[in-house]
């Protein structure tokens, strides 16, 4: 098992190395945009099972982002639907014999976590304008700006860390646990790292959501608003 801190090109494209982890995350994508087109290309207002599965799915997604944001949840479904999708799957293929799931590499946790990092400023610069998502980082004083700058930037390497640290742990327990007890008693340790991966994949796109939230409808970086309860 190679190490997360030395990803080993296996070629070059130009200047750019391609390591396994690259590899990796273009099939994920290519499955995650074929397999999304396959179940969507036909879609009946009378529901099959597979649209049945697809519809409490997306439905499951907005009800968690109605639930932590408060906000109507269009304007984020995609983007934090991708970003669980995306790390779900990744965590996942750390069950095919052979591979290292990408989120065990630091650059792609990183990269994961400057994606949040820019979603959160486009998204409070597109809800609250330019002006005011920088008044946001002078609340509740101007003494706050420098604090509120670099919590906007150690949230998101926390991000990163958990992640990386979560799911590289699990691969490095598996793969020590199949190299000294053969490949059946592991098999408990995959369906825990299947939960694992599961629940990083959760915590992740949850935090993504909490972090826009913050900025959009509070204006103050670091408190989501929580949802208001509608009389009956």
């Amino acid at each position: 098992m190679n190490s997360p801190l030395d990803s080993v090109a296996l070629f070059q494209i130009g200047p750019f190395p391609i390591t396994q982890a690259v590899i990796a995350t273009w099939i994920i994508m290519l499955v995650l945009v074929v397999g999304s087109g396959l179940a969507t290309r036909r879609l009946d207002l009378i529901p099959g099972k597979r649209q049945a599965v697809l519809e409490l799915l997306v439905n499951t997604i907005d009800t968690q982002i109605r639930e932590t944001t408060g906000s109507e949840p269009a304007p984020y479904r995609s983007f934090i639907g991708t970003l669980f999708l995306f790390i779900l799957v990744a965590n996942w293929s750390s069950l095919i014999p052979g591979i290292e799931p990408p989120t065990a590499q630091l650059e792609t946790d990183a990269g994961l976590a400057v994606l949040v990092f820019v979603s959160v400023v486009w998204f409070g610069v597109r809800g609250a304008g330019l002006r005011g998502y920088l008044k946001s980082f002078a609340a509740p004083n101007m003494v706050m700006i420098p604090l509120n700058m670099l919590g906007s930037i150690t949230r998101t390497f926390s991000m990163f860390v958990r992640l990386f640290g979560n799911v590289m742990s699990g691969v490095f327990v598996i793969g020590i646990v199949a190299s000294l007890a053969g490949l059946l008693v592991p098999i408990p340790l995959m369906a825990l790292d299947m939960l694992t991966g599961l629940v990083q994949a959760y915590i992740f796109a949850v935090l993504a959501m909490v972090f826009i939230s913050a900025t959009v409808t509070d204006g103050q970086p670091g408190a989501a608003t929580p949802p208001q309860k509608k009389d009956p």
